[in-house]
């Protein structure tokens, strides 16, 4: 996945190829706030701390990460790295507070900033937006955790989408989720919930920050 780099730092980076490719249409939006130019995860997602395995599958390709949340804040540890205009980024630290993505490029000892969209923010809540039917399957696990699976209709600007849902009950959790309707899912496995360090969440003692232009995208 290559992460491009264009001239402007504010519309355009809506084009920018995501770290997930979760698209705006398969977000639970019920769970974010839109305002101005910004979004910011909602008042239920927002006291969560944890950690888990990260697994996303779309178009065929299956990804793997180590995630850590802190209410609006997420790290991802990439297994393999990904790929931008001037190298591998091994991690990416999502500040929905701060309206900013960061790309930890470590042997270049850089930081490449870029601004939150939609494409960033984890589906982690329960409840998805425009739910029209769920449907109670029974008990199951998602790896080693004990987990009920559902089925879900959605509908959101008049397309009707239907998931499986597993969900932590007794944690109010969202596991995992799958569409029935094409080549997509997002797994949370080894779901671990306790305080996450500040430190996990800000940029590396030492590293340059920088917004990337068209003209370092040029050369790298």
């Amino acid at each position: 996945m290559v992460v491009m780099v264009f001239r402007s730092t504010r519309s355009g980076w809506s084009r920018l190829l995501p770290v997930f490719l979760f698209y705006m249409f398969l977000l639970p939006l019920s769970d974010i706030h839109a305002y101005g130019t910004g979004v910011r995860a909602s008042r239920d997602s927002g006291a969560l701390e944890f950690s888990a395995r990260l697994t996303w599958r779309t178009g065929g390709k299956t990804s793997h990460a180590q995630l850590f949340v802190k209410g609006n804040r997420y790290r991802i540890e990439h297994r393999g790295g990904i790929k931008t205009d001037l190298g591998y980024a091994t991690v990416t630290i999502v500040r929905l507070d701060k309206q900013q993505v960061w790309y930890i490029l470590s042997q270049r000892r850089l930081v490449m900033e870029v601004p939150l969209t939609l494409d960033y923010v984890l589906p982690l809540a329960v409840t998805l937006d425009g739910e029209v039917s769920r449907s109670r399957i029974g008990d199951a696990m998602v790896g080693d955790q004990e987990a009920t699976l559902y089925e879900v209709v959605v509908d959101r600007h008049d397309r009707r989408e239907t998931y499986y849902q597993w969900i932590d009950e007794a944690r109010q959790l969202l596991l995992k989720l799958v569409s029935q309707d094409r080549d997509w899912s997002v797994e949370y496995g080894r779901v671990i919930l306790s305080q996450q360090p500040d430190y996990f969440f800000e940029t590396p003692l030492g590293y340059r920050t920088f917004q990337a232009t068209e003209k370092q995208a040029d050369e790298g």
